[in-house]
């Protein structure tokens, strides 16, 4: 269905086995965050979190839910200082607002999983949308969609909705796990497909920039659609997981992973080359669940990044663990780029 971006040879398969080099920081629950200007003052449950490090501060954007009766999701915008990441493991107490609400027909059931990154100096989160459709059983097509928003004098905006073109969209059963970068001067989706086949497809897609100048909200069609890499015969689904990190001259990506026989998600890590080809693979996952808080929750056995940011030698990455508590983890780089030194691609 889509071109292939770069054909993996036996050279470089991935191993079913886990190798975790993910030092675990901090974990927050949902018991521990306080909501603003908000009647109920704790969420039900708080996970998949992105984040973004400014000034000694860390902004977590974490997706929370209210009530479990049909799991409509909200972002949550959480401010938790630098310290309190190494030194206040399962303690702290955290003041969070609600910044992106569900509002239109694209993300009326939900907003879920932000990522949030900077293009040209300026914050945007992508998130999926569960769409008007969602519960309706007689309407199988584009139940999740990808938006985009950004942020403007402390509020976000929301810009693009992105769709296959229309010859497509009947074959789309939801599209998530997306984010927004620039590559050379083009502007590139990258997100998660499952289309009418049952099958999952990690793609990326071009998209004009205007669907970042926008001043009303606007529905965008990618193009020049290609799929970024394969599962392995072992693995039901990947899927993107942060938006990429510069390591040297090269793009760092973490990527997610479920399990084809026991549905537990992992992690493994992958580099990209500035024309966006694929270099190196982990040969193995690199994170797996192991704390009690990640084997057990509403959806037991997951570990979800969102966020990662370079700090000095360190990339600190944001995940959450079982769909019920956001965790800040720490991975040395010169390790994981010694990993991904064994399987490079020739």
């Amino acid at each position: 269905m889509f071109k292939l971006i770069c054909e993996l040879g036996a050279e470089v398969r991935r191993e079913n086995k886990t190798e975790d080099i993910v030092k675990r920081l901090c974990v927050i629950t949902a018991n521990r965050v306080h909501l603003k200007r908000y009647p109920v003052d704790n969420p039900v449950t708080i996970f998949n979190p992105s984040l973004v490090v400014e000034d000694g501060e860390i902004t977590i954007y974490a997706r929370i839910i209210l009530g479990y009766f049909t799991y409509a999701s909200a972002v949550a915008e959480i401010f938790v200082p630098h310290r309190d990441i190494y030194t206040n493991a399962f303690s702290g107490h955290y003041t969070a607002e609600i910044k992106v609400f569900p509002n239109n027909r694209f993300d009326l059931w939900g907003v879920e999983d932000p990522r949030v990154y900077e293009i040209e100096g300026k914050k945007y989160m992508t998130y999926c949308g569960r769409t008007v459709n969602y519960f309706n059983p007689s309407i199988r097509t584009e139940r999740t969609l990808p938006i985009t928003a950004v942020e403007e004098k402390d509020r976000w905006k929301k810009l693009s909705v992105y769709r296959l073109a229309p010859e497509l969209r009947g074959f789309v059963i939801s599209d998530k796990d997306a984010f927004l970068f620039k590559a050379k001067d083009k502007l590139m989706l990258f997100h998660r497909l499952h289309m009418s086949d049952e099958k999952f497809y990690p793609v990326i897609s071009e998209v004009p920039r205007k669907s970042l100048d926008s001043e009303n909200f606007q529905e965008v069609t990618v193009e020049n659609t290609s799929l970024a890499l394969e599962a392995q015969e072992f693995e039901e689904k990947i899927g993107w997981a942060t938006p990429p990190v510069k390591v040297d001259k090269e793009y760092l990506f973490l990527m997610h992973s479920v399990d084809k026989e026991t549905k537990i998600y992992r992690v493994f890590a992958l580099l990209m080359n500035r024309k966006l080809e694929i270099t190196a693979v982990t040969p193995h996952y690199i994170l797996e669940p192991n704390e009690p808080y990640e084997v057990y929750g509403d959806r037991p056995f997951v570990v979800f990044p969102c966020g990662a940011q370079l700090i000095d030698d360190s990339l600190l990455i944001s995940y959450g663990a079982a769909d019920s508590a956001v965790v800040v983890g720490e991975i040395d780089v010169s390790e994981l780029m010694s990993i991904l030194d064994t399987n490079r691609i020739k």
